[in-house]
C-alpha cells in the first residue's frame, strides 16, 4: 500500500488530490457534510490511484504484458439444419 502511494505520481493524481482536499475544506466551513464526502471521494482517488486518477478512466491503459497480448483460437462451426 505504501507503495501505491509513493510511486507513479502524475499530474491528474495530484490534481485530484488537491481538489478534493480543496473541496473538503470548503465544506466543513460551510458545514455542508455531503461535500466532505464527495471531497473524501475525490482525494483518496489521487491518493491512492485508482479509479480515472490511475489512468484507468478511457480503457484498460495498463502496462501489464500479459494482458496486452491477445490470443486468438480458431473457432469450429456446425451447421444445423432444420426439417
Amino acid at each position: 500500500m505504501l507503495e501505491r502511494i509513493t510511486s507513479n505520481w502524475t499530474y491528474i493524481r495530484v490534481f485530484y488530490l488537491i481538489m478534493g482536499l480543496i473541496v473538503i475544506i470548503q465544506s466543513v466551513m460551510y458545514q455542508q457534510w455531503f461535500g466532505v464526502a464527495f471531497g473524501s471521494y475525490f482525494a483518496s482517488m489521487g491518493l491512492f490511484a485508482f479509479g480515472c486518477a490511475s489512468g484507468s478512466c478511457f480503457g484498460n491503459n495498463t502496462k501489464n504484458e500479459a494482458t496486452s497480448q491477445t490470443i486468438t483460437q480458431e473457432v469450429e462451426y456446425e451447421e444445423i439444419k432444420m426439417k
